[in-house]
C-alpha cells in the first residue's frame, strides 16, 4: 500500500496560480515594451515635425539639418534595446532561462550574423560616418554613385534621393564613395552672348532677356530660379562686348542652355547680323557657395 502523503504533491491550485503569475508577467512586459517603443517613436516624430516647422523648443535643432537623421537612428537603436531587454526577461520568467545564457547566445548569434552580413555592417558604418562627418545633410542636392538628387533621408542601409523626375532613388550606403555636393541646390550656367557688330546694345539686351525668361517659363523644372541678364561687359582688350546671362539649373541639365537657349539667341541675333554664329554664345558652369556668385 502506498503510504506517500498526498500533500507531498504540488496542488493543482498552486500550479494554476504560478501559471497565472507568469502569464501576467508576460503580458505586463509585452505591454510595457510596446508603450516604451510608442513613446520613443512619438517623441522622435514630434521633434522631427517641430524641426521641420522650426518651432521646436530645443534651439539647436533648427540649426542642425542632420538632427532628423540622428533622431531616426537613435529612435531605432532605443527601440531595438527595449525589445531586446523585454525578450530577455520574458524568456527568464516564462522558460526560466538565465539572462547570462541569453546574452551569451545573443552575442554568438550576433557574431555569426555579422560575419554573414558584412555588407549590412558596412552600410551601417558608412551611414554613421556620413552623418558625423558633415559630408551631407537632408535637403542637400548631391551627385553620388551616378545619381543626382536631393537627399530625403540617410538611413542605416540606404540613402534616399529624390531626382529631377521625382523618383525615389535608394543608394546602398556601401556604394557611396565620391560625393559631389551642390550647396545652393543646383549649379550656375553662364551664357555669354556676344553683341553683334553695329547692333544697339539696349535692343540686344532686351532680346536676350526675353529669350531667357521664355526658356525659364517653359522649363521651370530644370531652371530653378529667374535668370538674370547682366550689363554689357568687354572681353580682353575691348574689341567686342557681350551680355552675360546667369541661369540656376538642376545639375547635369546644361544641354538645355547649350542647345535650346543658344539656338534661340543665335536666331534672334541673326536679325542684327546675318553672319552671327553659334560660337558667339559661349556657356560655362560653376557651383558656387553664395547666392550672389
Amino acid at each position: 500500500m502506498d503510504t506517500t502523503n498526498i500533500f507531498d504533491y504540488p496542488l493543482p491550485m498552486a500550479e494554476t496560480q504560478n501559471l497565472f503569475t507568469r502569464s501576467l508577467l508576460v503580458i505586463v512586459f509585452a505591454v510595457a515594451a510596446h508603450v516604451l517603443v510608442w513613446l520613443v517613436r512619438s517623441g522622435s516624430d514630434w521633434l522631427i515635425r517641430k524641426s521641420a516647422a522650426r518651432k521646436t523648443p530645443v534651439g539647436f535643432v533648427t540649426q542642425q539639418p542632420k538632427f532628423i537623421t540622428f533622431t531616426g537612428l537613435i529612435a531605432s537603436a532605443v527601440t531595438f534595446a527595449i525589445y531586446f531587454v523585454a525578450v530577455g526577461y520574458l524568456l527568464k520568467y516564462t522558460f526560466n532561462i538565465n539572462l547570462a545564457t541569453y546574452l551569451a547566445t545573443a552575442s554568438v548569434i550576433g557574431l555569426a550574423v555579422g560575419f554573414g552580413s558584412q555588407g549590412l555592417v558596412q552600410d551601417v558604418v558608412t551611414s554613421l560616418t556620413l552623418i558625423v562627418s558633415d559630408t551631407l545633410d537632408v535637403g542637400d542636392v548631391i551627385e553620388v554613385a551616378g545619381q543626382v538628387g536631393r537627399v530625403e533621408k540617410v538611413g542605416l542601409r540606404f540613402t534616399e534621393l529624390s531626382n529631377l523626375f521625382h523618383q525615389q532613388v535608394f543608394v546602398p550606403n556601401r556604394m557611396i564613395a565620391n560625393i559631389g555636393r551642390f550647396p545652393l541646390g543646383g549649379i550656375y550656367a553662364y551664357a555669354d552672348v556676344q553683341i553683334p557688330s553695329g547692333a544697339d546694345p539696349a535692343q540686344v539686351q532686351e532680346e536676350v532677356n526675353r529669350i531667357a525668361h521664355g526658356v525659364w517659363t517653359q522649363f521651370s523644372a530644370i531652371i530653378l530660379s529667374e535668370p538674370r541678364v547682366f550689363d554689357a561687359a568687354s572681353a580682353g582688350d575691348g574689341e567686342w562686348k557681350y551680355f552675360r546671362t546667369r541661369f540656376k539649373i538642376w545639375p547635369g541639365q546644361g544641354a538645355l542652355i547649350e542647345t535650346t537657349f543658344r539656338q534661340r539667341v543665335v536666331a534672334a541675333m541673326k536679325r542684327f547680323d546675318p553672319a552671327y554664329a553659334d560660337w558667339m554664345v559661349s556657356v560655362t558652369y560653376r557651383a558656387t557657395l553664395s547666392s550672389g556668385g
